[in-house]
């Protein structure tokens, strides 16, 4: 059989072959802290001082708004995911309402976004690591082979040990963030002087006030801060190997909102009323910048030891999502059936082994271009996501409409305002493509745009006579 769509049916009977053989192994605290994992990164923990330095306190705005739209999509998952969890997640789901293409373009850009952020994370843990000078004579290339080796390890053990490891991750990047908050509440109450500055709302009003550099800065730096959310959308994944993905996702994902205002709102405001808004660095985690103003002894070790676990913890998603993604894909034949394979502690190891591959070339950038290889992929990790996001929002609106015609059920856990909603996220992911064009690395990725979609077409060409949604219907009969 070779047909692109499943039959319209309702979402007691649809199925994903995908689904078969996994464990459901992880429990509500996995999914909890992979919520919290996924919306807390190295673009807050790195990112935010350089985001600081150019645009200001004007930077709490840009990350509310960016976090509004992370959260309508991932909350468009979670109603998709109470219609039906599966490991494939938005893969699955574009199978059910765009066809077999939608699936095709879902799972390779979701692919492209996490194998390309799997290079940025080994990169970034290996300069992480030569921050100490224990690790500084071992080259590059060689500390980004050694983090990609254990982490692949651990990963294909169990998705047990998977979500051990991004519980603990998160964990630590939490733990990090509220000591800080706690430690800067006090400083300001205190009114504790930190570099011969006094904190306050002063600190806003007297340095130009919120925006200091203009509009136009906080606008440009919104393609940036959608980075720093990418992930988020990972708790669909890991929803299909829980035990209760109707009970556990929808506090885990709700969760996502308050996160977002206090961790990342929250943040950049205290950092803006600690110290001004010039005084942070692209070059320094603004943590470790007011810490070391403080004359804390080892902060900057402790904050680059908080980035480094943040890597891993990325590196460590990446290649958990892409496998669980590439398996579904195997199974209807888009992606190549080595990629379906399990091993016997039903980890699908071929897909993860793909992504691993491609991340070798990572180490290999490392070695060639050490400086650069950060840069070349974030451009190109930067189109998967908004590629994925995309594809979540017309999955579940093309969901909203099968429900209006009454071809399937929409659960109580339900996307607000819709379809208005989706169609503001859809709209606002143009304009980032569109503000792309106005940044220098931006149009680097623009440039890349034609031969992804090339390769797209070309790809689809080569799987398309290998189609086969037999095994997708037989779990839909079963």
């Amino acid at each position: 059989m070779t047909e692109e769509t499943l039959p319209a049916t309702a979402a007691a009977d649809t199925a994903d072959a995908g689904d078969a053989g996994y464990r459901k192994a992880l429990k509500s605290r996995h999914i909890n802290m992979i919520a919290i994992g996924g919306a807390i990164g190295t673009g807050l923990f790195l990112g935010a001082g350089g985001r600081l330095a150019q645009a200001g306190p004007a930077l709490a705005i840009v990350y509310a708004v960016c976090g509004l739209f992370a959260f309508f999509v991932v909350r468009s998952l979670g109603e998709l995911i109470l219609h039906r969890p599966s490991s494939g997640a938005f893969v699955s789901y574009a199978r059910e309402f765009m066809g077999e293409k939608g699936a095709y373009i879902a799972g390779w850009m979701h692919f492209l976004n996490w194998s390309t952020t799997g290079i940025a994370d080994i990169t970034a843990i290996a300069l992480y690591a030569h921050f100490w000078s224990f690790f500084t004579p071992i080259p590059q290339w060689v500390l980004a082979l050694i983090a990609l080796a254990v982490v692949l390890s651990l990963n294909l053990v169990s998705v047990k040990l998977f979500g051990e490891m991004e519980f603990w991750f998160s964990i630590v990047k939490v733990a990090a963030l509220v000591l800080f908050l706690i430690v800067g509440v006090v400083l300001l109450v205190t009114q504790h002087p930190i570099d011969g500055h006094v904190p306050g709302p002063q600190l806003i009003s007297d340095h130009g006030g919120v925006f200091p550099a203009g509009i136009l800065p906080m606008i440009l730096i919104v393609q940036g801060v959608v980075f720093a959310y990418a992930s988020c959308e990972l708790v669909g994944v890991a929803a299909g190997e829980t035990e209760n993905p109707k009970k556990i996702v929808p506090k885990a994902i709700n969760s996502i909102m308050w996160r977002i205002a206090l961790f990342y709102v929250g943040s950049v405001v205290l950092l803006a009323m600690l110290l001004p808004w010039d005084a942070y660095s692209a070059d320094q985690s603004p943590f470790v910048t007011v810490l070391a103003k403080l004359g804390v002894p080892g902060a900057d070790s402790i904050m680059n030891l908080v980035v480094l676990t943040a890597a891993l913890s990325s590196l460590n998603s990446g290649l958990y999502s892409t496998g669980r993604i590439l398996r579904s894909m195997s199974l209807a034949g888009s992606a190549p059936k080595f990629t379906g394979v399990m091993n016997r502690n039903q980890v699908p190891y071929g897909g993860i082994l793909l992504t691993s591959s491609v991340c070798v070339v990572g180490v290999g950038l490392n070695y060639v271009v050490p400086k650069d290889a950060f840069e070349i992929v974030l451009n190109f990790a930067a189109v998967g996501i908004l590629g994925t996001w995309a594809i979540i929002v017309l999955s579940h609106l093309l969901f909203v409409r099968k429900a209006k015609r009454g071809e399937v059920t929409r659960p109580h856990f339900r996307l607000p305002f819709s379809p208005y909603t989706e169609i503001a996220t859809l709209a606002f992911l143009a304009a980032v493509v569109v503000l792309m064009g106005f940044d220098k690395t931006g149009r680097i990725t623009l440039m890349a745009l034609p031969v992804i979609v090339v390769a797209l077409v070309v790809g689809w060409f080569v799987v398309r006579k290998r189609i086969d949604m037999s095994a997708f219907d037989k779990a839909e009969a079963s």
